[in-house]
């Protein structure tokens, strides 16, 4: 149904809420990366997306975390290690992840 002139489309604050929490040009990929592909270290992450900068990666991987989508877990050791896995959170998004591939692969012929 098309909106009249005049008329205001509520917001809807779940969809917005998550395109925030998603949203960043990398976000899905990382996700895609460690859920799917059992991808855990910055290196491994920044190797299969290629066209990412070490700060833009870093950054995104701290929102992810903060929005409660991945845990880090820092082992104290030297050189440094640190492993990103799921959360709870970042597991109930999965089966969202495998749609948007099979999507892709049926709708874009990748």
């Amino acid at each position: 149904m098309a909106q009249r002139r005049g008329e205001e489309i509520e917001r809807c604050r779940s969809v917005s809420t998550i395109q925030r929490m998603i949203g960043g040009k990398w976000k899905i990929e990382i996700l895609f990366y460690i859920a799917l592909k059992d991808v855990r270290h910055f290196g491994q992450l920044r190797r299969c997306i290629g066209n990412i900068s070490e700060s833009t990666l870093s950054k995104q991987l701290k929102e992810l975390v903060e929005d409660g989508f991945l845990a880090r877990t820092d082992f104290g050791e030297v050189p440094p290690r640190v492993e990103y896995a799921l959360t709870p959170r970042g597991e109930s998004f999965v089966p969202i992840l495998l749609a948007m591939k099979q999507w892709g692969e049926a709708e874009l012929g990748l």
